[in-house]
């Protein structure tokens, strides 16, 4: 990335870029399309040597298992390039995802998956412009938003049901998508410029690094019945028939390409897991489901499923991990739930960011667990808490409205007692 100008105050370089943009906001975007393999390659070269670049993809997944890519979108200081994958294999890219160049997407954990896919990698450095935001109090913004809070920028806006497989796209589709991407790497500059300044351009950094490490692997067959609506009501030989049928029906689904629901509903999973069928005809009776799912060899697949389900052991039936509701720990997450509401507010942190319910009741297991352990949350969230359920520090109300964390004069209060006792005692 190129070395920033000289620091402004946020509101001066906001002013700026809206009186320098406004005109400049509804300009048809420059960009070229890459339709052969020659030009991608082109365009790989270019990108190899480039310090930043900006990423965006459009795909499709309503009708498959796997998300479809449609079409790669990249902006770096050499131009925008749109790279339609229905033409071109787009698999080479992993050169530029590999190498060490900052990637900047906004809200990337669909696309990571996509270029996972279609590329067999992830960039090797990741700046999340929606996950940055949240650092500075903006709550899972859209793009769109962002860019106009930050940059003083308005988006065109695009049809979001529109159709990106087929061909050939519109000049409005083209257009949309390059737009999605033109102002990515200055928004990068200015949410890092505001973190820096703040001291939390490190903790976006390592939220963004943790993104990349977060797991995309398909779901794990036999725990899929995990997903199911009323799971945690199936007991005894219905959770083994659950698991094997919902193993059955995600294998068939990765294999034939479609969504599990085209294979087989949720609600006939669960009828035929209460009430197994024995042969075809009951299982043609079983409700929601339709007789069609059961060609091509699905009913015998079906059915051999149902069998192993219930023959299956006890011991052998993968169960969802226990939710951390233990009643102990409720009044500490009740409480460490109102300081945390005060602290992002004072902090202009957004509080999904510091922690989510269930990180505070991990944490206060034994031992703790989760995100509020290690990395930055450790001294920000971690310790305050951790000293708060140990009775080193208690919560009291400030003013009327404000809560703070205050050290413990462990002198208990006592309704109705005389001063001198409560002092005393």
């Amino acid at each position: 990335m190129a070395t920033s100008s000289p620091r402004r105050a946020p509101g001066v370089r906001a002013h700026e870029r809206a009186h320098g943009r406004a005109e400049r906001a509804h300009e048809p975007v420059a960009y070229r399309l890459v339709e052969d393999a020659a030009s991608f390659a082109e365009l790989v070269e270019e990108l190899a040597g480039a310090d930043a670049y900006a990423l965006d993809t459009e795909f499709h997944r309503e009708r498959t298992y796997y998300p479809k890519l449609a079409l790669l979108q990249v902006a770096w200081t050499g131009g925008i390039a749109l790279v339609d994958p229905l033409a071109v294999e787009v698999a080479p890219f992993s050169r530029v995802l590999e190498g060490g160049a900052l990637a900047v997407l906004h809200a990337c954990d669909q696309d990571l998956e996509v270029l996972e896919r279609a590329c067999g990698a992830v960039p090797s450095r990741l700046f999340d412009t929606q996950l940055a935001a949240g650092f500075l109090g903006m709550s899972t913004p859209s793009l769109s938003s962002l860019v106009e809070r930050m940059l003083g920028v308005r988006l065109e806006k695009g049809d979001q049901l529109t159709d990106w497989t087929r061909r050939p796209l519109t000049a409005e589709q083209k257009a949309y998508a390059a737009g999605d991407v033109l102002h990515l790497l200055e928004l990068h500059d200015a949410l890092a410029s505001q973190l820096e300044d703040l001291g939390r351009l490190a903790w976006a950094q390592e939220e963004c690094a943790i993104a990349l490490r977060r797991s995309r692997a398909p779901v794990v067959p036999e725990e899929a019945w995990w997903r199911l609506k009323h799971a945690r009501q199936l007991h005894g030989r219905s959770r083994s028939v659950a698991q094997q049928v919902a193993a059955w029906r995600e294998r068939r689904a990765q294999l034939l390409d479609q969504p599990t629901r085209f294979v087989l509903s949720d609600l006939a999973v669960v009828s035929i897991a209460q009430r197994p069928p024995a042969d075809r005809g009951e299982l043609e009776r079983v409700r929601n489901l339709d007789a069609r799912q059961l060609g091509a060899g699905g009913a015998a697949e079906l059915l051999a499923a149902i069998a192993e389900g219930i023959s299956l052991p006890p011991s052998a039936v993968r169960l969802p991990p226990v939710q951390r509701n233990d009643g102990s720990v409720r009044p500490a997450v009740a409480l460490a739930t109102a300081w945390l509401a005060e602290s992002s507010r004072q902090l202009g942190i957004d509080p999904a960011v510091l922690a989510t319910r269930a990180d505070l009741a991990a944490f206060f297991q034994e031992p703790p667990e989760g995100r509020l352990v290690s990395s930055w949350r450790s001294e920000l969230v971690g310790e305050p808490l951790r000293r708060l359920a140990a009775g080193d520090v208690a919560l009291a109300l400030e003013g009327g409205s404000t809560l703070v964390l205050e050290e413990r004069s462990r002198r208990r209060y006592v309704a109705g007692a005389p001063a001198e006792e409560d002092a005393a005692g």
